[in-house]
């Protein structure tokens, strides 16, 4: 996957304080009030949506990371206090409080959602976790017991079937979060992690697991595809290929590639499992 870490995303920057705290980070704690105002303000307009950790830059295809906006999120762990807060009969302790406002989003009892996370009217919450700095597109369902990660990006109209984990990531500042785009679809129990992605319209069988370093290997052809992407209007299962090593021969993970859908389809659910129930997989 091609990626610029150091860039900016095209879209209102965090003030430069938030560089200049980073320069100072050990020495700050929560007595900073100053500091933490600023910080506090920072996390706020990522919450909002306003600013985004990454992006994909419309003209390169890269994944852009703003290094700021990571900063300010660590810079936030530092600064803010360890409170105590409810919400009905339950109790937390932590440094990150929850979201106050979900304006327009379906939320089912049991669904978590940090402050500085970003979930776009539209969507659609099941007992689910959504981190911090992570952002969740319009449309789009979390199902129950998913997971989206720190900074995890995640495009409108995806469904995250149960149990997904969506690997989140903080530091260093410049690493890339993992990134699933529009229309895609997430089957049960998948993984993806490290800066992986997911790209539009693409289906990832149940069980899958896709990292950056993941090998993708088009079923029909043999070929291999950029490491750790699902490709764009694919379907995809997890598999293995055979690797010698002094200890004898073994299977290493990767992702097949197993069919091209049609640019801009909708996912018909019926078709889809049948594709992948014909090669031992459910949606």
């Amino acid at each position: 996957m091609s990626v610029e870490p150091a860039a900016r995303a095209a879209e209102p920057a965090l003030p430069e304080r938030i560089d200049e705290l980073w320069q100072a980070r050990a020495a700050l704690t929560p007595e900073d009030a100053a500091a933490r105002q600023v910080i506090a303000a920072a996390v706020d307009r990522i919450g909002s949506g306003e600013v985004r950790v990454a992006r994909a830059d419309p003209d390169s295809g890269r994944v852009v990371v703003d290094e700021r906006a990571k900063r300010a999120i660590l810079l936030a762990f530092r600064v803010m206090p360890m409170v105590r807060s409810r919400a009905g009969e339950f109790r937390y302790h932590d440094r990150v409080p929850l979201a106050s406002r979900l304006d327009g989003v379906r939320v089912v009892p049991g669904a978590i959602v940090r402050w500085g996370a970003h979930v776009a009217p539209g969507a659609v919450l099941m007992p689910s976790f959504v981190n911090i700095g992570a952002y969740v597109g319009s449309g789009t369902m979390v199902d129950t017991w998913a997971t989206v990660g720190s900074c995890a990006q995640i495009g409108r109209n995806v469904h995250l079937a149960g149990g997904v984990g969506i690997g989140g990531v903080l530091e260093p500042p410049e690493a890339v979060p993992a990134v699933v785009e529009d229309e895609a679809f997430i089957g049960s129990r998948c993984m993806v992690v490290g800066g992986a992605r997911v790209r539009t319209g693409a289906v990832l069988g149940a069980g899958t697991i896709l990292t950056a370093s993941t090998h993708v290997i088009d079923a029909q052809t043999g070929e291999e595809l950029a490491r750790g992407e699902a490709p764009a209007w694919s379907v995809c299962v997890g598999g293995t290929r055979p690797r010698r090593f002094p200890g004898g021969e073994f299977g290493l993970p990767c992702v097949l590639v197993l069919k091209r859908l049609p640019e801009g389809d909708r996912h018909d659910k019926a078709a889809l499992n049948e594709v992948l129930r014909d090669h031992g997989v459910d949606a």
